[in-house]
């Protein structure tokens, strides 16, 4: 994250997002003004779980942005370290992750929806034509580097047919996503149109999209386009800038021994100490996000005998998104 560039808009709108992501209410979801109660089920309940399970999709973001992301995340997938992946499509390093998932096609991999370029000087663009969508594109054919100069700049039409490619792309190459996410959230909380395409996709393709009770508190014009049927998770966790500061080890066994019984997702960001990854994110100046240091830290816990041992210890079981996906219509 450049000095100049992500980092500083995204720590401006950090707290709004951290807000969304860490406030936790009753079962009762609001969707668009109606209460909707599925047969006094919780979701734990309807995946065949028991009312008091701890269920966690503990979930890597980042796959295809660079060989030492790839690395980590694959090795922690076969040691079951971790249960889901997501994948930037837009990113080189995409056919490294292709052949990984044409060989293990068990693996819980998704799409990690991408519409920014935040890093300085590692660059990527869309996959769809540029001229298709130039909208969301600087004058050299790079994405913007936050979410805030696309949504400005975007038209929605380009957003479709960019995210569309992607999955299309990924698709072609071998990958048979298990859900959609979004890269930075751009999709959750900048435009109501953007959410309602990301929405759409999910439903179009018959895969969930990463969804939180949490996001039934956003405005009506984003609630408007949730449907009783899509389906939500309790809460999603993830690690901020204080947290980081503090001790990564220390935020992550807090998050673990504090989980209560539902489904929740924990997003984290993996990779190897490498020159490679070093490059890519040395130009971060005072802030530390997400940057080779994190990512380091967050491989060194989840590879880690005191991870495994708090599952353990607090009845936490792993769980994919194709488990979620089995809820959706017509499944």
């Amino acid at each position: 994250m450049g000095k100049g560039g992500l980092a500083k808009v995204y720590l401006l709108s950090q707290p709004y997002l951290m807000m969304l992501l860490r406030l936790s209410f009753s079962f009762c979801l609001f969707l668009g003004g109606t209460s909707v109660v599925f047969g006094q089920k919780t979701l734990v309940e309807r995946l065949g779980y028991p009312a008091d399970a701890r269920l966690l999709i503990l979930h890597a973001d980042d796959l295809g942005v660079a060989h030492a992301e790839n690395t980590a995340s694959f090795e922690l997938l076969r040691q079951g370290g971790i249960s889901s992946a997501s994948v930037m499509v837009p990113c080189p390093w995409l056919p490294e992750v292709a052949q990984f998932a044409r060989q293990n096609p068990g693996y819980d991999l998704g799409l990690h929806l991408t519409l920014t370029s935040e890093w300085n000087p590692y660059k990527w663009g869309p996959v769809a034509a540029v001229e298709a969508v130039r909208s969301l594109t600087d004058s050299l054919g790079y994405f913007y580097d936050n979410c805030a100069e696309m949504a400005k700049k975007a038209s929605p039409e380009a957003v479709r047919l960019e995210l569309r490619a992607q999955i299309q792309k990924a698709k072609a190459m071998g990958i048979q996503p298990t859900h959609l996410d979004s890269h930075m959230g751009c999709l959750f909380f900048e435009r109501a149109s953007f959410f309602k395409i990301y929405l759409e996709l999910g439903r179009e393709f018959g895969i969930p999209v990463m969804l939180s009770r949490e996001m039934t508190l956003l405005p009506d014009s984003f609630r408007v386009h949730l449907q009783a049927t899509d389906v939500l998770v309790d809460g999603i966790i993830t690690a901020g800038p204080d947290d980081y500061q503090k001790g990564l080890d220390v935020y992550y066994e807090e998050q673990l021994r504090g989980l209560a019984p539902g489904v929740y997702v924990l997003l984290v960001h993996l990779a190897e100490d490498t020159h490679e990854m070093q490059g890519m994110t040395e130009d971060y100046g005072q802030y530390p996000n997400w940057c080779a240091p994190w990512r380091k830290a967050d491989y060194a816990f989840f590879a880690s005998e005191k991870y495994k041992a708090l599952l353990k210890e607090r009845g936490i079981q792993l769980i994919t998104w194709k488990e979620l996906g089995t809820l959706l219509p017509g499944k």
